[in-house]
């Protein structure tokens, strides 16, 4: 009599649960991450005001070839200046670095009878000696990385001065296009749009594509936390998306692919691999977010720090040579606030001021929003006191919001 009494539960009661559920997880991922997904917002809010301020200029192909030839030396430097921060520490000496480096390089070019492949490669040795010498007072003396990189910053400018003096210019052609130049096409066209551009961006796409899919699934299977399907698909397409667009953009440009976008990306790669996938990336995290907790769990933290500002150095080394090759020579007075355009696009781009959070492509981003004000406010004509003040605003609304941002997950 029980069992024929007892009416089995309505089938559509749990689906309306699940979709519950389902939209709970992904506004619970949304808000976790609204510092990442604000900083993307924002970009494409800047890019689209100025591009409808400038009556279609800002996207112009040719613009955005200049806004990314413009700008490479701070995408890599904020390679850099993103894992220094993320350790606890700040390198306040990376401009001066730029120039003296660079300066040693056009020497090497100009009056020492280097061939440049040579030179390109020294100079970034250089960079990396540079790195090793602050890192040992950091590192082993226990030096504040502030006083020492602020030691360096005048040390080094300095040097910048007695040894590059005045202009060296005329450097070769072929270094000069580091910076300034494209892959040549070997490939012809497709339509208007250059071959090798299209391919180069066809391969990105896929190869984007391809690596988020195997990150999801090695999640799944080893049963680890993963962002809600609706996210990861709506983030994969926007992705791909932009990068279609860029690489649409680029091919119908004047030269095609610039050489120092390749730079730039495989850079990003290799410490994004660096940063989320070895022990040294993690160890840096650890640091960073609990100095006496890492020390204690064995995360030998002088060599750690020593490598961080060697790595520093090296990459200061790039930006050096691509500085040099962009303007063509060198100067003492290169590297003008560098570094503070550097830790300006590590902050809007995420990273905690306290160290122990941050992301390479977070920063990248920052690095982008920081171009476009850059072009953005030269093309409207904004004079260079108020695209400063402009810039500092930026900065500081940025930190505020990822502050009140963590005092609200609180």
């Amino acid at each position: 009599m029980s069992a024929s009494t007892t009416l089995p539960a309505p089938a559509a009661s749990p689906q309306p649960g699940k979709k519950k559920s389902e939209s709970g997880a992904l506004a619970a991922y949304l808000g976790g991450n609204m510092k990442q997904y604000a900083m993307i917002a924002a970009l494409v809010v800047i890019t689209l005001w100025f591009q409808f301020d400038t009556n279609g200029l800002m996207l112009l192909p040719n613009n955005v070839v200049s806004l990314i030839q413009q700008n490479a030396y701070v995408f890599v430097l904020t390679i850099g200046m993103v894992m220094i921060i993320v350790a606890g520490h700040i390198d306040l000496s990376v401009g001066s670095v730029v120039a003296f480096v660079g300066g040693i390089c056009a020497l090497m070019i100009m009056q020492w009878d280097v061939a440049w492949p040579v030179a390109v490669v020294l100079s970034i040795l250089l960079g990396g000696i540079v790195g090793a010498w602050q890192g040992f007072w950091i590192a082993y003396v226990g030096i504040p990385a502030f006083i020492v990189t602020l030691g360096g910053m005048l040390l080094f400018r300095g040097l910048a001065i007695k040894y590059v003096g005045t202009t060296v210019g005329g450097l070769p052609s072929d270094f000069n296009a580091l910076a300034n130049g494209a892959l040549p096409n070997w490939l012809g066209f497709v339509g208007n749009l250059d071959a090798v551009t299209v391919l180069i961006g066809a391969v990105a796409a896929g190869g984007l594509a391809v690596s988020q899919i195997r990150t999801r699934r090695e999640l799944v299977r080893n049963d680890l936390r993963t962002e809600p399907f609706a996210a990861f698909v709506g983030k994969l397409v926007v992705g791909i998306a932009a990068v279609g667009y860029l690489t649409w953009l680029l091919a119908n440009s004047a030269g095609g692919m610039p050489i120092v976008l390749i730079i730039v990306a495989l850079l990003v790669l290799l410490y994004s691999f660096i940063m989320n996938n070895t022990i040294f990336g993690r160890h840096v995290y650890a640091m960073g977010g609990n100095l006496p907790a890492a020390m204690l769990s064995g995360v030998k933290t002088k060599r750690v720090n020593f490598l961080l500002f060697v790595n520093m150095g090296l990459l200061a080394g790039v930006a050096a040579v691509i500085t040099t090759a962009r303007a063509g020579s060198a100067v003492a007075a290169a590297g003008q606030n560098y570094e503070l355009d550097a830790i300006a696009a590590a902050f809007i781009g995420g990273t905690a001021v306290n160290g122990g959070v941050g992301k390479i492509t977070g920063a990248i981003i920052g690095a982008l929003i920081m171009g476009v004000l850059n072009m953005g406010l030269s093309i409207t004509d904004v004079t260079p006191e108020w695209q400063m003040v402009i810039k500092g605003l930026v900065l500081i609304a940025a930190v505020a919001f990822d502050i009140l941002n963590k005092r609200r997950g609180k």
